[in-house]
């Protein structure tokens, strides 16, 4: 006799079927996991789940349907260079596994589906991609999927972080494996109000249509369709070659709101009577107040109605954000030391290099050739264009903070403590973003705006000026990275790469996942920061004996990771040196990539950008190519790139500007396995060919006593719309894994590179330091530190910042 629990699995199992599904002949799954097909593991079954509730929801377990954690610890090689097989976002996927939390969509009366993402969208583009796969398994169009972010949930432990390019491998199959149960569970509603069988039916747009005509919508039937218990379900998903949304290339949802300006991100929400909020920050990093001489003379300046020292510094609240920024100027701080107060790029440098771990293999004899590269990579900013801000309304029993959060678990706990309140009586609205760089995943400006709202018992909108995201801010850390290749008759034997950097807070949440999943990783006694890199770092090549170790240097700046971790930095160093290895062996940069590139995906993208960008081809003198390859986040990409270092164009005149050599020409090639959106991954490509080209070129920050001097964007040289190249082609490459790989961060790396392996060849003398003018003479004045503002805009013209 079959047990309740088959009985159940019986009934289900005939409504999850779709047109076409080949079921066993006695109704029941063979297993929810151990059918792969051609394209991957989508004709696997899986288990979703009818939740109680007036109107049909579903849900699906995040992180756990589409990632069996035991087959991927096994598969760790042991080799020193796991993250081929092995990467971060596995890492993500199987420290997410024991999360018990649900992901639900909602079906409504109207017809629509609702989804609440535990992600942030900053910018990437997920909510579209959401969407879409949502409405691909539940055959709805496109605008009927309403993809929202939800609060900071903890009962997902560590399954609510945005980073490391892992938002689609981790939520890939679980969205998909809850949309496809609303389906199963919608059809055989219809079928039992027509009392007809389930495969008479099909489904378009929403609409379910019976062969003699009868129809029924999704919303007509949300509420028949609901459970008064939670039930499982197993359904299979939707094959990809049925694909008709998914793969093919979409606008953005929100991309009609973000033009209008009808988009709405923490600043724009209203808060009732959350007024607009500001600190008077130190000159120095993480330097305190002493005292403030005029405390009371400042607290009746016109607009403020409050000033209060918090740890960051002085706040203060007013009627507009120009009377917080007249006040704070006007406040006469005496300040305390801060933590780097003697701290400049020339003692950081000295610093990371006295941390330098040796060579191990030293030069050889005569018959084999050393080739050594030494490269440096200065400070950088990781401000987004929104500047921090958060909305904050403490109570004494309660929170209540809007932001944009990559981590809002952690950003609550974090909170939570700061108010010395209980987390569960912390509330953490996720907003969207506009942009993160990184900058998100820390939630600096909660945490303070929580702290000044439990100080003044009000509610606040705080808002960081421009000139603090620059200098108090996260920045990407200063790093050196030195290799030591070995060539002997026509190969390379021997290839190390020892990477030294100011050391990278991994504090948001990120390092939480690693100590999770630590006993299952076959890493050793790694600290975070080595465990991220031995997960994100590899030489693509096949180049003998291989090994690439990081060390880091605890000193006390704020960091983060500037869209992306290690990997534009080291691979920038290993693609400079592999054009050194060329020229060593005789051959072309592009034929000698081509040789030694371990695999078939790794060598179509190289020869794409090769045959689009016309490899090879004659340029005048002081221009040229450049050609780089990298591979990460189950993904490879290859960049071809053009530029102009003659001095008609190094010496041209733009007002307020920085100029310099100008890329004139971008290939760029990805292959990501399987891409949901090309549109929108070609937009993200786009955005790193331009942070590339910033990195190689023009932006850095300059430390001098403890503080950076730039403090805007004027001044910080990020690639500007003049300085766009005239001619950029992305291609997004046809499906090979059929999975998808990770997108956000992927386009720096290898544009990068390229941009710095052109300019070596365009002026004969290979780059060894980055950006390449930041030794050159400031090309502007440093605002002042005291005052910590530029003075308030009056008209337009006038500006500081």
């Amino acid at each position: 006799m079959a047990t309740r629990s088959q009985q159940s699995r019986k009934k289900f199992r005939a409504t999850a079927a779709r047109p076409g599904d080949d079921l066993p002949a006695d109704g029941l799954p063979a297993d929810f996991g151990e059918s792969p097909a051609a394209d991957g593991f989508s004709r696997r079954r899986f288990l979703g789940y009818l939740l109680a509730a007036p109107t049909l929801v579903v849900a699906a377990e995040l992180g756990t349907s589409g990632f069996r954690g035991n087959q991927a610890a096994a598969s760790i090689p042991s080799a020193p260079e796991p993250s081929d097989l092995f990467d971060l976002g596995d890492l993500l996927n199987l420290a997410a596994a024991p999360t018990s939390g649900l992901i639900s969509i909602q079906v409504n009366a109207d017809g629509t589906a609702s989804f609440a993402m535990p992600r942030a969208e900053v910018g990437q583009g997920i909510t579209t991609s959401v969407g879409m796969l949502i409405a691909e398994e539940m055959d709805l169009p496109l605008d009927k999927v309403a993809v929202t972010l939800a609060d900071a949930r903890p009962e997902l432990l560590i399954n609510q972080l945005t980073g490391g390019s892992n938002t689609i491998r981790s939520i890939y199959t679980p969205v998909r494996v809850a949309a496809a149960t609303a389906r199963a569970r919608l059809v055989a509603t219809a079928a039992a109000k027509f009392g007809v069988g389930v495969s008479t039916l099909t489904v378009k747009n929403g609409v379910i249509t019976a062969a003699d005509g009868r129809t029924a919508t999704y919303g007509s039937l949300a509420v028949a369709a609901s459970s008064s218990v939670v039930v499982s379900l197993p359904v299979q998903l939707k094959p990809q070659s049925q694909f008709t949304l998914v793969g093919t290339s979409q606008n953005r949802v929100d991309a009609l709101e973000a033009v209008t300006g009808k988009k709405v991100f923490t600043m724009d929400l209203v808060v009732p009577n959350a007024l607009p909020t500001m600190v008077c920050r130190p000159p120095t990093i993480n330097g305190t107040v002493r005292s403030v001489a005029n405390i009371a003379a400042v607290r009746v300046m016109p607009g403020v109605t409050d000033v209060v020292i918090v740890s960051t510094g002085v706040a203060v609240r007013a009627a507009t954000f120009g009377q917080c920024i007249d006040a704070v100027d006007a406040l006469q701080v005496t300040w305390g030391p801060g933590t780097e107060d003697q701290q400049s790029d020339a003692t950081v440098l000295a610093e990371v290099r006295a941390a330098q771990i040796p060579l191990a293999v030293p030069p050889l004899n005569l018959l084999a050739k050393t080739v050594d590269g030494d490269f440096t990579f200065y400070f950088r900013s990781n401000s987004p264009l929104e500047t921090n801000c958060a909305i904050a309304d403490v109570r004494s029993d309660r929170a209540e903070i809007w932001s944009s959060l990559k981590s809002p678990i952690s950003a609550q706990a974090a909170i939570s403590q700061k108010l010395g309140l209980p987390q569960t009586s912390v509330t953490c609205h996720v907003m969207q973003g506009g942009g993160s760089f990184g900058r998100h995943l820390f939630w600096d400006a909660a945490i303070e705006a929580a702290e000044i709202s439990q100080k003044l018992g009000k509610p606040v909108k705080l808002m960081w000026h421009r000139t603090d995201d620059f200098r108090h801010g996260r920045t990407h850390p200063l790093a050196t990275s030195r290799i030591r290749a070995t060539y002997l008759l026509g190969n390379v034997v021997s290839f190390e790469q020892r990477h030294t950097s100011v050391s990278t807070d991994f504090t948001h949440g990120l390092g939480e996942a690693i100590t999770s999943v630590a006993a299952q990783l076959p890493l050793g006694n790694l600290t975070f920061s080595e465990t991220v890199f031995e997960l994100t770092a590899n030489v693509p090549y096949n180049f003998g004996v291989t090994t690439q170790l990081l060390n880091e240097v605890d000193l006390g700046f704020h960091t983060s990771s500037a869209r992306n971790i290690y990997s534009p930095d080291v691979c920038t160093a290993t693609e400079l040196m592999v054009d050194k290895l060329a020229k060593v062996a005789g051959q072309d940069p592009y034929q000698f990539r081509r040789a030694f590139l371990k695999d078939a995906r790794s060598i179509a993208v190289l020869d794409k950008v090769a045959q689009v960008g016309n490899w090879g081809r004659a340029m005048p003198a002081g221009t040229a190519q450049g050609i780089a390859f990298h591979a990460e986040y189950k993904g490879v990409s290859a960049c071809l790139v053009e530029i102009d270092c003659t001095p008609a164009t190094v010496n041209r005149k733009i007002r307020d500007a920085f100029t310099g050599p100008r890329v004139t020409k971008v290939v760029f090639a990805v292959d990501v396995g399987f891409a949901l959106n090309p549109k929108g991954i070609e937009a993200q490509m786009l955005g790193g060919i331009m942070d590339g080209i910033a990195q190689t070129l023009t932006s850095s920050l300059h430390f001098k006593n403890g503080i950076p001097l730039e403090g805007s964007w004027d001044n910080y040289y990020y690639t500007r719309q003049w300085n766009v190249p005239p001619t950029i082609q992305v291609i997004v490459m046809p499906t090979t894994t059929g999975n998808p790989g990770g997108v956000g961060e992927f386009g720096v790396a290898a544009s990068m590179a390229a941009v710095a392996a052109a300019y070596g060849r365009a002026t004969g003398t290979m780059p060894s330091s980055f950006p390449i003018n930041h030794n050159a003479a400031l090309g502007f004045t440093p605002l002042p530190l005291e005052p910590p503002l530029p003075l308030e805009p009056t008209n337009g013209l006038t500006s500081g910042n």
